[in-house]
């Protein structure tokens, strides 16, 4: 390797909340970190926007809640559910621990930049713009670091650790060759926008009707719609024609027509394929792997943003340390997964259950056109009401910052933002 390589102690791939987050928190607490992001900013839609409680007590932990909660955001205090006629609540986070007692509904890219922006504020904090990981660098079994790719061409970069935060379809994963176990998934999301007005609901809401779920998120002037269809079902919509969908979405919303002939063009509507995965060992000697790298979540409960931002505080609580007193081992990185891959198969159970119990039978019209029963019960009981709410809003197993992960000595001036450059 050319002695003009980059080093740090840790080099992130993924500016997403795993990788964004993960790094901000280590250079808090001295290490010497590098993030790289693919893209030259974080403007991209048919994200997840929903900011759960437990983030948000992260968020206060640092200090910064309430200059967060400045951003622009629509707080949602209860996530509702339609069956039919009927409606259900599924969580009430008005009552949970936290000094956030809500959802906040805000366009990632505001999420992101904010993290950015606070990571800029410690010294031993890079962000790498337009600089994509394609490989790993292995010498003697061991992971020394990644090969990228930046706006002047390739670089390499050297590290005492590599965080795999590249998402579900990660390069790093992929070239780690550690196994993948999929879990399935019925179902795909087509993403789309309708127009919201002043009298519509402030809520999170899902609508279930027969053949067909729908949830629909407050983005203030707009709402960001999901289509639930089977998976592998977009041609067949689409060889039915648009009116025979924008007809759907009219029936489902409960809008006018006016509104659903805003769809104009497929263009219009985007596909996610739904995966839900995770590795059998997050880690190889001088490699971590975290957030959808690690275990991809279902879009069911808008969990997937929250798992992420936990693993991430995970590894500042456990790996910060070590990795700045150079003494980092393959304990370390089992510690972490022993730690994070509790809530993720938890996550993970509950969102297999929910695709196979209810969204599979709504597809298919085999009825839960009305409540299933326990949901019905648990909402008469005031204490499962609440579990609800605190397993939406909180997760299982939340973490918290440690304080010994934060020295003052990790502070300084701004960093700088590099457009992959080397």
């Amino acid at each position: 390797m050319s002695d003009s390589a980059i080093r740090a102690q840790c080099v992130i791939a993924g500016g997403g909340p795993a990788g964004l987050m993960a790094g901000m928190l280590l250079a808090r607490a001295g290490v010497d970190v590098i993030v790289l992001e693919k893209h030259q900013d974080f403007l991209r839609d048919f994200r997840g926007d929903t900011i759960h409680p437990s983030t948000m007590e992260v968020i206060h932990e640092l200090g910064w809640l309430e200059e967060f909660l400045k951003l622009p955001h629509y707080p949602a205090g209860h996530l509702i559910s339609h069956w039919g006629n009927q409606q259900v609540e599924l969580g009430n986070f008005t009552r949970l621990p936290t000094h956030a007692k809500f959802i906040a509904l805000m366009p990632q890219w505001d999420f992101l930049n904010f993290i950015a922006q606070k990571g800029k504020a410690f010294r031993s904090f890079r962000l790498m713009v337009q600089c994509e990981a394609t490989g790993l660098i292995e010498e003697g079994g061991r992971v020394r670091g990644l090969r990228a790719m930046g706006t002047q061409g390739p670089v390499d970069i050297r590290a005492d650790l590599v965080v795999a935060a590249d998402g579900r379809a990660s390069v790093l994963r992929a070239a780690s060759g550690l196994s993948v176990e999929n879990l399935g998934a019925p179902m795909d999301v087509l993403w789309l926008r309708l127009s919201r007005k002043a009298a519509d609901s402030q809520s999170i809401e899902t609508r279930f009707s027969e053949k067909n779920v729908l949830v629909m998120i407050n983005r203030g002037e707009y709402w960001q719609c999901a289509y639930v269809i089977q998976k592998g079902s977009f041609e067949q919509f689409k060889q039915q024609g648009l009116e025979s969908f924008r007809a759907m979405l009219a029936q489902n919303t409960g809008f006018d027509t006016a509104r659903t002939t805003e769809i104009q063009s497929w263009d219009q509507v985007k596909l996610l394929n739904v995966q839900v995965n995770r590795l059998n060992q997050w880690w190889r000697p001088g490699l971590i792997c975290i957030g959808d790298a690690a275990h991809a979540m279902s879009p069911i409960g808008g969990v997937g943003v929250n798992l992420a931002v936990q693993d991430a505080v995970a590894l500042s609580n456990l790996l910060a340390l070590p990795l700045r007193e150079g003494r980092l081992t393959d304990q370390h990185l089992a510690a972490l997964q022993a730690r994070r891959e509790f809530p993720a198969r938890m996550t993970q159970r509950m969102q297999v259950f929910v695709q196979k119990r209810l969204i599979s039978a709504a597809l298919a019209g085999k009825g839960y056109v009305a409540p299933p029963l326990p949901l019905l019960i648990a909402n008469r009981i005031p204490f499962l009401r609440d579990a609800l709410g605190r397993l939406i809003g909180m997760g299982v197993r939340p973490e918290h910052l440690e304080p010994d992960t934060s020295p003052a000595a990790g502070a300084g001036p701004a960093a700088t933002t590099l457009a992959g450059k080397h």
